[in-house]
C-alpha cells in the first residue's frame, strides 16, 4: 500500500517554524516508507537542506491571499495533482488550504489539513476564511488545546464524515541534543552575537527568550518582569537574550526597546534577530523562557528547551499545560503576571546544580516519550493510509 501512497504537501514558505520543519520531516519520512512525497512552497531558508532526491519541490506563490493568485494556484495544483497521480493533499495554512481544497474536490482526492493556529474571527468573514481548515476529509489539530479549539468553535462546520484527531508536533531529537554542540561553537556563537565573556559574564545565568517580535508573545512584560527581578535581586547576575525576527513591525520593536532604556536594562538584555542553528541558542542558555499573554497552539520553544536539557518557564495557557509538567521539567505561571514570572525566575536561580540537571534530563525525557518526530511522522502516515484504503 506504501508504494501507491503520493502525498503532496502544501504550505505559505518553508522557514523555520513548527508548521514548516514538520513539513519537512513529513516529506523525508515518506520517502523512507516507499512513499512519493511532494512539498508545493513559495519559498524559504529551510529549502536548501530539502534532499532533491527523496521529496519533490515545486515553487508556487501559495503564501499569496489574493484571490486571483489562490485561483491560479488553484488551476496549477489541480494539474499537479493528475500530472504525478496525487492521491492525498495536506493543507498546512488557510490561503493554500482554499487552492488545495478546490484543486482536490475537482480530482477527487483526499484532502488533509493541520491546524496549526487557533486563527483570529474577529468577523464572520474572518472566520469564513479560517473555516476551510475544517473542511478536509482529516482535520490533524497539533495539541489538545487546538483539538478544544475546534470543536468549540466551528462545530458545524464538521460532519460525521471526517476525522478530527490530535497529532502532537514531533522534534528532531537528533538535531536538537546538547551532547553533539561542541565548545568551540558555543564560543563562536557568542562572538557572533558580540557577547563580552568577562570574568563578570560567567558569573551570570543567560536566559533566553525565543520567538517573532509580536505583542501577544508577551516581550514587554518580560522585560518588565526583569526590572522587578533586578530591583528585588541585586545579587542574582543575569543577562538576557531576545531572539526573534520583528518581521516587519518596526514600531513594536522600538516599543520594547524604549521599555530596556526606561528600566536601564540596556547591559543586560541583547535583542539578536535570528539564529540559524537554534539548539545552540539554547546550549549557552541557563533559562528558556515563554511568555505569551494569548494562548500558543502548541508552543515549539518548550519542547525544544526540554530536548536541550534546559528548565523552561512559561505562560499556563494553550499548549505549554500540555509540554510541560509543572515543577518537572519546567516551570508554569500565570499568563501576563509581571511579579509571577519575577518570582519564578527567583526560584529558579536559587535552585542548586543538581536539580537543575534533573529537571533537564526529566525535560528531555518528556519529549523523548511523547514529541518525537518519528511518532509525529508514523501517525500521520498511520492515517493517510487509512484514507486510502
Amino acid at each position: 500500500m506504501s508504494s501507491k501512497l503520493k502525498v503532496l504537501q502544501v504550505i505559505p514558505k518553508l522557514g523555520y517554524g513548527g508548521a514548516e520543519t514538520g513539513c519537512y520531516d513529513l516529506a523525508h519520512y515518506l520517502h523512507e516508507q516507499n512513499a512519493k512525497s511532494y512539498i508545493v512552497t513559495s519559498g524559504g531558508p529551510l529549502i536548501k537542506y530539502i534532499d532533491k532526491k527523496k521529496v519533490k519541490l515545486i515553487r508556487l506563490p501559495v503564501q499569496s491571499k489574493n484571490p486571483i493568485l489562490i485561483f491560479l494556484n488553484t488551476i496549477i495544483l489541480t494539474i499537479i495533482i493528475l500530472f504525478y497521480g496525487i492521491n492525498i493533499v495536506h493543507a498546512r495554512s488557510r490561503a493554500p488550504a482554499w487552492s488545495c481544497l478546490i484543486a482536490t474536490k475537482i480530482t477527487r482526492r483526499k484532502f488533509v489539513t493541520t491546524f496549526h493556529g487557533t486563527y483570529n474571527f474577529n468577523s464572520s468573514i474572518k472566520k469564513f476564511y479560517n473555516s476551510v481548515m475544517v473542511k478536509s476529509d482529516l482535520i490533524i489539530a497539533g495539541s489538545n488545546f487546538i483539538f478544544s479549539h475546534i470543536n468549540e468553535n466551528y462545530s458545524n462546520h464538521l460532519n460525521k464524515n471526517q476525522r478530527l484527531l490530535t497529532i502532537f508536533r514531533g522534534l528532531n531529537l537528533e538535531y536538537f541534543d546538547s551532547t553533539k554542540i561542541k565548545n568551540e561553537d558555543e564560543s563562536k556563537l557568542m562572538n557572533e552575537w558580540k557577547i563580552d565573556k568577562t570574568l563578570s559574564f560567567y558569573q551570570k545565568k543567560i536566559i533566553l527568550f525565543p520567538g517573532r517580535l509580536t505583542s501577544w508573545k508577551g516581550h514587554e512584560m518580560f522585560i518588565e518582569s526583569l526590572n522587578i527581578f533586578k530591583q528585588k535581586n541585586p545579587d542574582k547576575l543575569f543577562f538576557a537574550i531576545i531572539l526573534g525576527s520583528d518581521q516587519g513591525r518596526k514600531i513594536y520593536k522600538k516599543k520594547i526597546q524604549r521599555l530596556v532604556e526606561q528600566y536601564r536594562l540596556i547591559q543586560d538584555i541583547l535583542f539578536i534577530d535570528s539564529c540559524e542553528k537554534m539548539p545552540l541558542a539554547y546550549k549557552i542558555a541557563n533559562i528558556v523562557t515563554n511568555c505569551s499573554i494569548e494562548p500558543e497552539a502548541f508552543g515549539r520553544v518548550a519542547i525544544e528547551a526540554q530536548a536541550m536539557e534546559k528548565v523552561i518557564v512559561a505562560s499556563d495557557i494553550g499548549g505549554s499545560k500540555e509540554t510541560i509538567i509543572d515543577n518537572k521539567t519546567g516551570f508554569l505561571f500565570k499568563a501576563g503576571d509581571t511579579i509571577a514570572l519575577s518570582d519564578k525566575l527567583t526560584h529558579i536561580f536559587e535552585l542548586d546544580e543538581t536539580t537543575l540537571k534533573s529537571m533537564g534530563n526529566e525535560g528531555r525525557k518528556n519529549v523523548i516519550d511523547k514529541f518525537n518526530v518519528e511518532k509525529m511522522c508514523f501517525s500521520t502516515y498511520s492515517e493517510y493510509k487509512k484514507l486510502i484504503t
